[in-house]
């Protein structure tokens, strides 16, 4: 005897019942897949259920049920989403898969079902897309199952009579259109068949008792810093997806140098989105990539590239546009006219501005939060990453770009384009007058930040700007560029602004913000000749609050070209200035920044008093950046005053308070290395700055002049403490520190994630290295732990524990748990806690 599926010989012979036919579980659930793959599975009738005894529905309200295909391509990604449904099922009878239209629910519903043990029972695919009577659902799902009617029963009653107590998977697909109809059903069939579990797609929940919802969301996409590495790039599920499909149409089509950033931008301008990523490959076969991504440049272009799907696919794929139009027929008048009317906000909106931009002709603003609601439960807007489980009213959403490029057309089609536009011209207009309230706007944070990218595509288009201040709107948006670090993007619009009617608009604020703008450039002289220009103009303006912004302008001009004694004095002018307009928390700001200046002109000792006095009231009343920079403003203060402790301490507050992944992050551990290196504590010195260093390399930023200038000054005067091969391995440590273990090596945190910080990069041990997560489990070991106890304490499962503990005891050669305890201990007794 032989197993049926591998062909090995079958050991022993069974003691009772039918002879084994498989030599294990794994053959027997290959075989179950195998045969639920064939054309034919699934189809045979049941004794219980006889040939149906009257005619058919009609082709026109009939839908379609088999066995579940056997798949023409490969299946790509979604490792994720198959792990959580597999979970899910153990536990949920109804899992309906969610998400826009072209997503890939369907397969991934196939996809699941077919790697299912066969204890599920019977897996049956019911396809509800060309049926359009809710009416006739039950009567075509039994006829679809080859469930026959029966005298005097009903559709439902013969639908549960057939299914009964059997294990059985139904998988309903395409809901969206019939959800009250399928709804109901489902409830009856779940509420009499206890065997059964339901699988079904919808672009919305079902909202039947006891349903799980997983949202299918788009398939992963490469990094914006990913460069041009296919090794990278091909992490990412969406190109993945398009190298497979573009190979298929253009046989030799793979992922290089030469085409790597073109694919990845195209999978991104596509959002990820499957349908349209797949439909965008096959033009491999007649377009090279950089004209496939040309092509999806023009929005109302974009859906006439993104056609001719496989002509054996549904109907409501054969084009993305069907695949969409189908979504948006569902929608009433009014929830049609707020779809496409949303199309113009490029960036994304929240429900504020969608109620300024939306309500127009019979809309009115009350309905607009509850259009939102309705359009994201039918998956034809999307909430950005991490407003997912915000309130509706103050969360952020977006249009994935090939559905707003069917919006824009329906918006075109409508004559309702130029009036929108305008709307949101004006709305935007409405933003920028809360910059007119800030003393220093260019360092308060725009109020137009998130919507650089609505503010870009309305200033693009040259219509609808009547009644709209075009300058207020230029200048606002480079406010924005500057805050995020992109000067060159910010001096294109300055100088457009400078040469044109800017400066007699809006006085000294373009001057003043161009220095700035020269500043990050690095381009000091013409920073202190605009900001001469904005000085020039506030004085003749009698404008305090624009004077002060001037001057505070041509102070960091000034502080750039290392003229600490003249920005002194341009600042202790603005101090004067803003005094005089009742403002503590800008006076408390331009304290600060006379602090800083004071600092770098040798006044410590008065930067010190000045910081006492404004430190108290930025933190009560200013936002988190400009805290942060006033911490370090004194913790640079005390540092130079040889008040280690107190600058260590306000190093370590300014790192509590920034995102640790920002660069704002970075001057804190500067700050902390500065404080090392003073301490004598030379290895941590140099491993703070190198990890630090590496970071800026990684986010393509520097720090102002006089700072990096004295940071690089000590660790300069510092090196030469070490010897070579110390002074290595530290700068090499900090190199190879994780960025998300470098704030809690530098707060010196005294528990499992310090321990995984100061050991991430490797304990070197002579014959071997140990990684941070290795050598957390060592010290865990001896600390007397057993292994299901350093599982809970680090979050693993035991047999990951396991693993680690095997790989220790391979590097170090110490078989027991005693041995790896004493030399664990004997590393502790010499002090050295190193990396």
């Amino acid at each position: 005897m032989t197993c049926e599926s591998c062909g090995a010989p079958l050991a022993g012979r069974p003691r009772r019942g039918r002879p084994a036919r498989y030599c294990s579980g794994a053959c027997r659930q290959r075989a179950f897949r195998q045969r639920s793959a064939r054309p034919d599975a699934g189809r045979a009738q049941t004794a219980a259920s006889p040939p149906a005894q009257s005619t058919a529905p009609s082709p026109a309200t009939t839908a379609q049920g088999r066995g579940l295909p056997p798949a023409l391509d490969s299946f790509v990604g979604r490792r994720a989403e198959l792990s959580r449904l597999r979970t899910l099922v153990r536990t949920s009878r109804l899992l309906t898969l969610t998400g826009a239209g072209g997503v890939g629910k369907t397969r991934l519903a196939l996809e699941f079902a077919s790697g299912l043990p066969g204890r599920h029972g019977r897996v049956d695919l019911v396809e509800l897309d060309a049926l359009r009577d809710g009416a006739a659902l039950a009567q075509s799902v039994a006829a679809a199952l080859a469930v026959g009617e029966r005298a005097g029963r009903s559709d439902v009653d013969v639908l549960v009579h057939a299914i009964g107590d059997a294990r059985r998977l139904l998988i309903l697909d395409n809901c969206e259109h019939l959800a009250e109809p399928c709804a109901r059903l489902i409830a009856t069939l779940l509420s009499h068949c206890p065997r059964l579990r339901i699988l079904a797609t919808s672009r919305e929940a079902l909202r039947v008792p006891g349903e799980t919802v997983l949202r299918v969301g788009e398939l992963s996409l490469p990094p914006a810093d990913a460069g041009d590495d296919p090794d990278v790039l091909l992490r990412a599920d969406a190109v993945r997806l398009f190298v497979e499909r573009a190979s298929n149409c253009s046989p030799g089509f793979t992922l290089d140098r030469g085409n790597g950033r073109t694919v990845a931008e195209i999978c991104r301008r596509l959002d990820g989105l499957t349908l349209a990523v797949e439909l965008a490959a096959r033009r491999a076969g007649t377009l090279p990539p950089r004209d496939i991504l040309a092509g999806l440049g023009d929005q109302l272009a974009q859906l006439s590239l993104l056609s001719n799907g496989h002509r054996t696919g549904p109907g409501r794929h054969s084009e993305l546009a069907a695949a969409i139009d189908w979504s948006h027929r569902l929608l009433d008048p009014a929830e049609q006219a707020v779809f496409r009317r949303l199309a113009v906000l490029v960036g994304g909106f929240d429900t504020a501005a969608a109620r300024t931009v939306c309500a127009d002709g019979g809309v009115v603003p009350s309905r607009v939060l509850g259009i939102l609601c309705a359009l994201e439960a039918k998956s034809l807007i999307a909430r950005l990453p991490g407003d997912a489980a915000g309130d509706a009213e103050t969360a952020r959403f977006r249009q994935l770009s090939t559905i707003r490029a069917y919006a824009l057309e329906r918006l075109l089609a409508s004559g309702e384009l130029h009036s929108t536009r305008h709307r949101v011209l004006v709305w935007l207009n409405g933003l920028t007058d809360r910059a007119h309230d800030e003393v220093f706007p260019d360092q308060a944070g725009s109020p137009l930040a998130a919507e650089r990218d609505n503010l870009a595509a309305a200033l693009a288009d040259t219509t609808g700007h009547d009644g709209v201040s075009r300058p207020r709107l230029e200048l606002e948006l480079a406010r924005v560029h500057y805050e995020q670090e992109q000067p060159s993007a910010a001096r294109a619009l300055l100088t457009g602004l400078l040469r044109e009617d800017g400066v007699r608009t809006l006085g000294g604020a373009v001057p003043a913000l161009a220095a700035r703008v020269a500043c990050q450039r690095a381009d000091p002289a013409q920073a202190l000749h605009l900001g001469e220009q904005a000085v020039a103009v506030e004085r003749t303006r009698r404008h305090p609050a624009g004077l002060a912004n001037a001057l505070d302008a041509r102070a960091a001009a000034r502080l750039c070209r290392g003229e600490f004694d003249a920005a002194v004095d341009d600042l202790r002018e603005c101090l004067e200035v803003v005094g005089t307009l009742g403002r503590p928390r800008d006076t408390a700001w331009c304290t600060h920044h006379l602090a800083w200046a004071l600092l770098q002109a040798d006044g410590a000792p008065e930067a010190d008093t000045l910081m006492s006095r404004c430190l108290p009231v930025l933190k009560r009343h200013a936002p988190w950046n400009q805290v942060a920079a006033a911490l370090h403003t004194a913790g640079a203060v005390r540092l130079a005053l040889g008040q280690l402790e107190s600058a260590e301490a306000l190093f370590g507050e300014v790192l509590r308070i920034v995102p640790q992944a920002s660069f704002h992050a970075l001057y804190p551990v500067e700050g902390l290395a500065l404080v090392a290196a003073e301490s004598g504590d030379t290895r941590r010195a140099l491993l703070l700055y190198e990890a630090s260093a590496q970071a800026r390399r990684r986010l393509d930023t520097v720090s102002e002049v006089p700072w990096r200038r004295q940071v690089e000054r000590t660790v300069t005067r510092i090196s030469t403490r070490l010897p070579a091969s110390a002074r290595d391995a530290a700068a090499s440590g900090g190199r190879r520190l994780p960025p998300d273990r470098l704030v809690a090596y530098a707060l010196r945190t005294r528990s499992d994630d310090h321990r995984a910080a100061t050991h991430a990069v490797g304990i070197v041990d002579g014959r071997s290295t140990l990684t941070g997560r290795e050598f957390m489990v060592a010290e865990l070991v001896a600390d007397g732990l057993t292994n299901r106890q350093i599982a809970e304490r680090l979050g693993l499962s035991i047999h990951t524990v396991a693993t680690h503990l095997d790989k220790v005891r391979d590097k170090l050669g110490l078989r027991s748990r005693t041995r790896i305890a004493l030399w664990v201990a004997a590393r502790a007794k010499a002090g050295d806690t190193s990396v």
